[in-house]
């Protein structure tokens, strides 16, 4: 029996890592071992070697990246800190074996198992301890994670209320901002004792539009990638799916920063009580491992007018209390405000800077003092767009 037939074999009998025979790779892989036909062959070692092309070019580096994110029995039961029955620790030991000798294949194995002379399209590999390497994931879960939470960083809950990863997610990390250095310091010192597993703050950043609120939370989240932290984005109308949403990622090991971005409710709006509960630590809806991050233009996020305050209610003062207090429940409070004019200036400085701009300092200040006349405002937002523009 040839080595093809070898891997097929043992690959048939997966009941560990079973879902990876779904992936294109392995469907390739076992739809060539299938095949009678030459020409069939041929055109599955195509497609075959297409995938690991399409998925960085190295087979070792495709199938880890599969094996990290699946999501098992064998990976969930230690997740939850579960006794693993014996049978399953077997099948586990000897399906890493297989996928370790898989990942050694080369173009030189397929030309064997053709018995053809012409040489086929080669492909990248590396020798890599599967076993080994899994192991100390599993060591490490609560920094690790598993399935689709093990190399994506943000998250976003789709129409059918399933959380999906971000496709093209917000690279943003600490290191490109300018000012706001205590406000931001802030919200990192809270988000690192939530990692430690001390209390952390539901958090409310809140100011003038551009000041990078959004932009912090998202380079927090990069930043804290490898402690364990992910990003699970959340939109105002989706606020009643939190049960579900906190539901489903409570037992998972890593610790999750949920996002609410450019926060703010109507009267009467339905979400209000989901929000409110949810910071109030209502048992119903809290998860653990969890925190909430939201920004806001408002400091108070409910929409209130004057006749809102007049009202009819016998008790309206209690109503009034209750919507202007949102903000309140969240444990920390953090002031975005428009940068003063020698702040932004010197973003525009270090900015240009950053994109080799060559201008003499007082023409490029000058400039950017009037492309934030012409938009009625200063702010990191706009000293961006103005380097976008000189760009």
């Amino acid at each position: 029996m040839s080595r093809i037939n070898d891997l097929y074999t043992n690959l048939s009998l997966f009941c560990v890592f079973r879902n990876l025979l779904s992936k294109k790779l392995f469907a390739d892989f076992m739809a060539f071992a299938e095949a009678e036909k030459m020409s069939e062959k041929l055109k599955l070692y195509g497609e075959f070697v297409f995938e690991i092309n399409k998925n960085g070019g190295n087979l070792a580096h495709c199938v880890q990246k599969m094996l990290f994110e699946d999501e098992n029995v064998y990976v969930v039961a230690k997740a939850k800190g579960e006794k693993v029955p014996q049978s399953i620790k077997n099948a586990f030991s000897s399906e890493l074996n297989t996928l370790t000798d898989f990942i050694t294949l080369t173009n030189k194995t397929f030309q064997l198992d053709l018995k053809v002379v012409h040489p086929l399209p080669e492909f990248d590999t590396t020798r890599l301890n599967l076993k080994r390497e899994y192991e100390t994931r599993i060591e490490n879960i609560e920094k690790y994670g598993y399935g689709i939470f093990a190399s994506n960083c943000m998250f976003s809950v789709d129409e059918n209320s399933n959380i999906i990863p971000v496709t093209s997610a917000d690279k943003t990390d600490l290191d490109s901002f300018v000012g706001y250095q205590d406000e931001r310091q802030r919200v990192i010192d809270n988000t690192l004792a939530f990692i430690e597993g001390k209390p952390g703050a539901n958090v409310l950043l809140y100011g003038d539009a551009g000041t990078g609120k959004s932009s912090t939370v998202k380079a927090i989240a990069n930043h804290f990638f490898d402690s364990g932290l992910r990003l699970l984005e959340i939109r105002k109308n989706q606020l009643l799916l939190l049960p579900k949403v906190m539901g489903e990622i409570s037992k998972n090991p890593l610790k999750f920063i949920v996002f609410i971005d450019d926060l703010s409710f109507n009267q009467n709006d339905d979400s209000f009580s989901m929000l409110k509960a949810t910071l109030e630590g209502s048992a119903s809806v809290r998860a653990k491992n969890a925190i909430i991050y939201a920004t806001s233009n408002r400091r108070h996020i409910v929409k209130e007018s004057f006749a809102d305050r007049e009202g009819t209610e016998v008790h309206r003062n209690d109503t009034v209390q209750e919507t202007i207090s949102l903000s309140e429940r969240f444990g920390l409070t953090v002031l975005f405000s428009k940068p003063p004019k020698a702040l932004y200036l010197e973003i525009v400085n270090q900015l240009a800077k950053k994109h080799n701009i060559k201008m003499d300092k007082t023409e490029l200040e000058t400039k950017a003092e009037a492309f934030a006349l012409s938009r009625g405002y200063r702010s990191p937002r706009c000293a961006e767009q103005f380097i976008d523009s000189l760009i």
